[in-house]
């Protein structure tokens, strides 16, 4: 019997009872179906998240301070931040952004919105942080050494406040002092669940020390190397700089993400290193979606066992057929193929339908994420549910092939 024929019987067989056929590749197209998209869910929050990361920018340095109250002062002042742009002892430092920030009330024509965050820094900000303006032109050097009370407002600040209105060039209140908008940044995204990053305003640091904070030490100090491959570079001749600076012993580090000073050897600031965030971070995706496509692999497995019981079912049903069939001269070999393929078929159109509705899925938001598809993750399952076919059929495929004639035609 040719391999033509052998597939046309198994696919009668499939067909003789179509709701049967239908329910057992329906556990298979549920477990495609959730492989791939559990996957893509996982793989569409890791892009949310490093598209959040990378909109900070990942060749930047963040420098805080760790001090605690008021019993511990900061450690960050403007003059350690311009120190730390120095060709000689940094020159894997492209710029230096020291940074003030504070949560104030903007108003404008009796329209109020609290800001999640008025920053005051310098120029150099805006491309450090990759933050890109949408209208208008960010406030200069020379704004920031005069004071003058301009302002760049966010995406969300500038809806609030003014709604259909361009706001370049109109005045808001803040503080009690009057600042002028001289631009709008471009929207970012914040897909990946975190505070809104269009919340803020960015003034000169000057201007908002005269006017909101008093002039003290800064929150921060943003720092951009001179490449992504230099980070690490340019982390550790800032860390060297600040040490010679604030006469901290040699061999002191500087605290970790999260971490607070105060330690023995612990320096009075935290350094943040968005390359290596943004590591860590894929990393830990990487581990969920893995751990996400294990525990759909599950309902694949139960899909399996279904068409290993359905299949035990079907052996027993056609003993007879299998009897005549070895009585008329078909040999083992014919048989073993034939309910082989019908397994390996049940599977597989199970797969491919699990495969379409995959993908119809991923059109829409599962759990305030957007799937993107994997297609090796399309593949694997395709390939996993034949392999689910020939595996789980083998059973019932050698119990049909051994069957012995004689008793196969006396079953009833």
């Amino acid at each position: 019997m040719s391999l033509l024929e052998i597939l046309r019987f198994a696919g009668r067989g499939v067909a003789a009872n179509k709701l049967r056929s239908a329910l057992t590749m329906l556990g298979i197209l549920i477990g495609v179906a959730a492989v791939i998209l559990l996957v893509a869910v996982g793989n569409g929050s890791a892009q949310a998240v490093n598209r959040s990361i990378e909109a900070l920018g990942t060749n930047t340095i963040t420098v805080s301070s760790t001090a605690r109250g008021g019993t511990t002062p900061s450690a960050l002042t403007v003059d350690i931040a311009r120190s730390l742009h120095d060709p000689a002892l940094a020159p894997d430092v492209r710029a230096v952004s020291p940074v003030v920030s504070t949560t104030p009330t903007m108003t404008h024509a009796g329209t109020e919105h609290p800001v999640a965050q008025f920053l005051g820094t310098h120029p150099s900000y805006f491309g450090s942080s990759n933050s890109p303006l949408a209208a208008g032109a960010a406030f200069t050097d020379q704004d920031v050494a005069q004071g003058r009370r301009v302002v760049v407002l966010g995406r969300t600040v500038a809806t609030e406040l003014f709604a259909d209105t361009d706001p370049v060039g109109q005045q808001v209140t803040v503080g009690g002092a009057l600042f002028t908008v001289v631009g709008v940044l471009a929207e970012k995204s914040s897909a990946s669940g975190f505070s809104d990053p269009n919340d803020l305003a960015v003034a000169p640091l000057t201007a908002v020390q005269q006017t909101i904070t008093g002039y003290g030490p800064v929150n921060s100090i943003l720092v951009e190397a001179t490449g992504p491959d230099r980070v690490n570079a340019a982390q550790q001749q800032v860390t060297q700089i600040l040490n010679q600076r604030l006469k901290l012993p040699a061999g002191t580090a500087a605290t970790g993400r999260g971490g607070g000073g105060g330690g023995a050897g612990a320096a009075p600031y935290r350094i943040q290193n968005a390359a290596q965030l943004l590591a860590t971070r894929t990393e830990t995706a990487q581990t969920f979606t893995v751990l996400l496509g294990t525990v759909a692999g599950i309902s694949l497995l139960v899909g399996g066992i279904g068409i290993t019981n359905i299949m035990l079912v079907t052996v027993t049903e056609r003993t007879r057929e299998i009897g005549i069939r070895k009585a008329l001269g078909a040999p083992r070999r014919t048989i073993l193929t034939q309910f082989l393929a019908e397994a390996t078929m049940l599977s597989v159109l199970g797969g491919g339908l699990g495969v379409a509705a995959a993908l119809i899925g991923s059109r829409f938001t599962i759990v305030g994420v957007q799937p993107v598809i994997v297609p090796s993750s399309v593949a694997l399952a395709l390939g996993v549910s034949v392999a689910i076919g020939l595996f789980f059929g083998s059973v019932p495929a050698s119990r049909a092939a051994g069957l012995r004639p004689i008793d196969a035609l006396r079953y009833e």
